[in-house]
């Protein structure tokens, strides 16, 4: 088959979901389709590349930074994304158009249905969900709700990569069937230190953007009563919520134990998750974090809020633990005594990554699109 991929981000642009489309495709043209992936040009990086037997195309738009885009940012790509969908369908001859996110992906997708009859699958990823993340975006979803809803309509099929996400999208949009497709995680570079942990105190680790979103506020909370030599906290990421992080560290007197890395690129990042013994990811909402996937394949315990996505990969007393979202003092009740037992850790974090191997792939991932897509053509290719 011949998939149109289409994701205003794809790495280093953004998280989540561009890490889901460069894996995605990868496996898809290892299975033997045709991947043209169009995103986001940035500075730096070529306009037509070739990789790992796809290719991509970054086309003109407006985009300030690797790690966050902005809401009118998000409008220039639709725009931009809405001119050129269609000219490259000309010659690229889809079969099926993939749109990461109904919004800003969906309305460049349906305009190549429109024009060419080429039919389109939304892959939902969290933030283009109305519900999800009400504190943060309830207007923008009451503005584009119907736009939204038209655009799932329209689709050949809208999948969810969590059942938690499935179900929110079913509040809003009853009238429609949501296959969950889970993400996965990247074996490979994501796998458990080979060789003896470095002394020194447990190291938690947690990776994201800091937002609200993310619980980080929770989290410093939780490890403000508890003994500082027992615990370093390292934080990869960045965002807006840093300087109030970083008083808050102070205030509660564990400064000195909080180290703020910045943004990692994903082979850093593997090698700082082996270097880790506790992933902690406190977040208030998510529809599948690849950062827990990650954590796991890594060969690391989890704990995390009880939340969609994570609920379905954390199995309790076996990969890590749950606490109730929005919680301190249960994430604090929650890490004090596996600070205290590096044996459960080990096992647990062994348990995490079998569970990855066995159930978490991208070449499943990619298997479930290709047959997706495959449907709405009748089978044709």
């Amino acid at each position: 088959m011949r998939i149109l991929a289409i994701n205003y981000e794809y790495p280093p642009l953004g998280g989540g979901a561009g890490n889901a489309t460069a894996n995605i495709s990868r496996e898809m043209a290892r299975q033997g389709a045709e991947v043209l992936v169009l995103t986001s040009a940035f500075r730096g990086f070529p306009a037509r590349e070739r990789v790992d037997g796809f290719e991509i195309r970054r086309i003109p738009t407006i985009r300030r930074h690797e790690e966050k885009c902005a809401a009118w940012e998000m409008a220039a790509f639709m725009a931009s994304a809405s001119v050129h969908a269609p000219l490259i369908s000309r010659r690229f001859k889809p079969d099926a158009v993939l749109a990461y996110f109904g919004i800003p992906c969906g309305p460049p997708a349906w305009l190549v249905k429109a024009l060419r009859g080429t039919p389109y699958v939304v892959s939902l990823r969290g933030g283009d969900v109305p519900g999800f993340q009400p504190y943060d975006l309830a207007a923008m979803h009451r503005l584009t709700g119907p736009l939204i809803r038209f655009l799932w309509r329209k689709a050949g099929a809208v999948a969810a990569n969590s059942g938690g996400l499935a179900a929110l999208a079913r509040r809003f949009e009853p009238g429609l069937e949501y296959p969950v497709i889970p993400n996965g995680a990247d074996t490979a570079l994501f796998h458990p230190r080979s060789g003896e942990r470095a002394p020194g105190p447990v190291r938690l680790f947690f990776h994201g953007r800091l937002v609200y979103q993310k619980g980080l506020d929770l989290l410093l909370a939780a490890l403000g009563g508890m003994p500082a030599a027992t615990f370093e906290l390292h934080l990869a990421g960045d965002g807006p919520m840093r300087p109030e992080l970083e008083q808050q560290a102070s205030s509660l007197g564990i400064r000195d134990k909080v180290f703020f890395h910045g943004w990692m690129r994903r082979p850093e990042l593997a090698r700082a998750l082996r270097g880790a013994d506790l992933f902690v990811f406190p977040s208030r909402d998510e529809g599948m974090p690849n950062a827990v996937l990650e954590a796991m394949a890594s060969g690391l315990p989890v704990v995390a809020s009880a939340i969609a996505g994570s609920e379905e990969l954390v199995l309790p007393g076996l990969t890590g633990r749950l606490v109730p979202s929005g919680d301190a003092p249960a994430l604090a009740a929650a890490l004090a005594p596996l600070l205290e037992d590096a044996p459960l850790l080990a096992a647990m974090g062994q348990a995490g990554r079998e569970r990855v191997e066995s159930q978490y792939s991208w070449a499943s991932a990619a298997s479930r699109y290709l047959e997706l897509c495959s449907s709405l053509t009748g089978g044709k290719r």
